[in-house]
């Protein structure tokens, strides 16, 4: 029988509601078939952790005396963005220290960054703070010194354009010499491979056609509550299913934020990639109400049954070369080695698995204890039959 959120929501206040991990949805799909599993069950918790270089941090640093207008800003010497109101700054994961930007091309680890900032601000850890302006009339101050913290300070809000991809590439490098990407080094001649998703785990490949996750949706992130106010930039939707309705190439991805004040360093960490840069390991996870049927048939996908892509970082992925190195499995890529063109070659994940897994047992925690309720969206994400597909960038010359 098909139920509502709102059904579910009273279920879970009256300490009623049937919830499990998604490892745990997998052993009751075996044991109970569909139909029954979705009488059962009225949650499913997925989780993901891993980089998620499209986040930032907006926050409110409050007035000095004599007032400023912030122009330029540093936290712990890592640039942040100050064109907005007064004391208001944003600072994004992957800015680079600038004590780190004279290693910006070569194999030296950037040791702080963003990604690091935002760890702090969470920990509670002060910060050097530095600005600069031209002054005004009624803000005069030029200068400014201080330290801060995030108890000091007003709002502090995880703000992040594109989080939580559904599906991602495997990396590989097939030239003579190592490489240094977001995808961590890549070894010559196809040496190792390199993938990034938490698989059967991951959300968005638990709703594939963005049925229940929509605008408005709650979420677990950073450790505290966080929403999905948009869909994520570069958002795709129109590419090759299974028939599951699982992408085989990177696709959905969601706009979210969330009250960095309420979330734990343990979910929010800073990250370093050799040779690359910075970016911000970050911690989701997603309650997936069980309405029907077919909610259990996305959320019963299993590792075996989801496929990445092969992608050559070398050449193909930064030239923009149309490629096509084959397709693996997620069962095959967590096992520890792949076959690719004859050669088997080892993998090793980015994102944690274990990290997930306890994301998913930790938001099912929160749910049945009633402390957290799941959200109707208020507004659909773009689903397939959009047309709403990544573009690349149309290079035209400046006369």
């Amino acid at each position: 029988m098909a139920k509502t959120i709102a059904q579910i929501n009273a279920k879970i206040k009256k300490g009623q509601a049937i919830v499990v991990t998604k490892e745990e949805m997998l052993e009751i799909v075996k044991e109970k078939g569909i139909k029954k599993s979705a009488d059962y069950v009225d949650v499913v918790t997925t989780g993901t952790f891993g980089p998620m270089c499209s986040s930032m941090a907006i926050f409110n640093i409050g007035h000095s005396k004599p007032k400023m207008k912030i122009q330029k800003s540093w936290l712990n010497d890592v640039e942040c963005y100050s064109g907005l109101a007064a004391v208001d700054m944003i600072i994004g994961a992957a800015q680079i220290s600038d004590k780190d930007s004279a290693n910006s091309m070569g194999p030296g680890r950037f040791k702080y960054g963003g990604g690091h900032v935002i760890e702090d601000l969470v920990a509670g850890r002060d910060l050097r703070f530095k600005a600069e302006a031209y002054g005004t009339d009624c803000y005069p101050r030029k200068e400014l010194e201080t330290l801060i913290n995030i108890n000091d300070i007003n709002q502090a809000t995880l703000v992040n354009p594109r989080n939580c991809y559904q599906n991602y590439n495997v990396a590989v490098n097939l030239s003579p010499k190592a490489i240094h990407t977001y995808m961590g080094v890549l070894r010559p001649k196809m040496a190792n491979a390199s993938y990034c998703s938490a698989g059967q785990l991951s959300p968005l490949l638990n709703d594939p056609y963005f049925r229940t996750i929509g605008i408005g949706t709650r979420i677990f992130l950073g450790g505290g509550i966080g929403y999905v106010f948009w869909h994520g930039t570069q958002h795709s939707t129109d590419g090759k299913r299974t028939k599951g309705g699982v992408p085989y190439d990177p696709m959905g991805t969601l706009a979210v934020n969330g009250d960095l004040k309420q979330m734990s360093p343990e979910w929010v960490r800073g990250a370093s990639l050799k040779g690359y840069g910075v970016s911000l390991a970050l911690g989701m996870g997603i309650p997936i109400p069980i309405l029907d049927q077919e909610m259990v048939s996305f959320v019963a996908v299993k590792d075996q049954d989801i496929f990445a892509p092969i992608v050559d970082y070398s050449d193909a992925y930064p030239n923009r070369k149309a490629q096509n190195l084959g397709y693996v499995s997620y069962q095959e890529l967590k096992s520890g080695h792949i076959a690719i063109k004859g050669k088997k070659v080892p993998t090793a994940g980015l994102s944690s698995y274990y990290k997930a897994r306890q994301i998913c047992q930790l938001l099912k925690q929160r749910i049945v204890k009633g402390d957290f309720l799941l959200t109707e969206p208020v507004a659909a994400l773009p689903s397939e039959g959009s047309g709403m597909n990544f573009k690349q960038l149309k290079m035209r010359s400046i006369k």
